[in-house]
């Protein structure tokens, strides 16, 4: 698939059928967030790959009340957890060279867009989830006070195939030269 076709199809996913997948399809959507790009190469994404019933039942309930999501994550066959290792991105010699502070969020969230792209790619469905009580899902599944949860992404066959909701017109969110010169198309 074309890199553009990609972008442009992929959909969020929240209804998996029950086919699992594969080890080397999910070590080749994993391979899709090792070569994502990171502030000086510090690649500070960590994945948590969870198939278990019994902790996708519980990563669910840590959703945020009434989140679409929920069902998807205890169904799916393989459910992502995507952390981001903190002070690493952003800074040199210990110290944040941006005012943006800690950059790992951006370098997780291009990480989990590869693994998206990737699973697109490859006939897999994904959906992005971040409404959810972070602490207890880095509790849950023990992770060390310098990693912290960023996103569940559950991973499988679709059920059914998504629609494209309405997009902005570029002409709505870019400028030319300095903001409020809004570019012509």
């Amino acid at each position: 698939m074309e890199t553009r076709e990609c972008i442009k199809t992929r959909r969020s996913i929240r209804r998996f059928t029950d086919e699992p997948v594969s080890d080397d399809l999910l070590y080749e959507v994993l391979e899709a967030v090792r070569w994502a790009p990171s502030w000086a190469n510090t690649q500070c994404w960590e994945i948590i790959v969870v198939k278990d019933s019994s902790t996708k039942d519980k990563i669910a309930s840590i959703l945020s009340p009434n989140n679409p999501a929920a069902k998807g994550v205890k169904e799916a066959p393989v459910v992502l957890i995507v952390c981001g290792r903190t002070g690493l991105a952003g800074f040199k010699d210990g110290v944040a060279k941006t005012d943006k502070g800690d950059w790992y969020m951006f370098d997780v969230g291009i990480a989990c867009q590869n693994l998206c792209l990737a699973a697109h790619d490859l006939g897999l469905g994904t959906v992005h989830v971040g409404s959810l009580d972070h602490k207890a899902l880095d509790e849950l599944l023990g992770l060390p006070e310098d990693v912290k949860s960023v996103e569940v992404i559950p991973l499988g066959y679709p059920a059914k195939e998504g629609k494209a909701p309405p997009r902005k017109a570029i002409e709505d969110f870019v400028y030319f030269e300095k903001y409020g010169n809004k570019i012509k198309a």
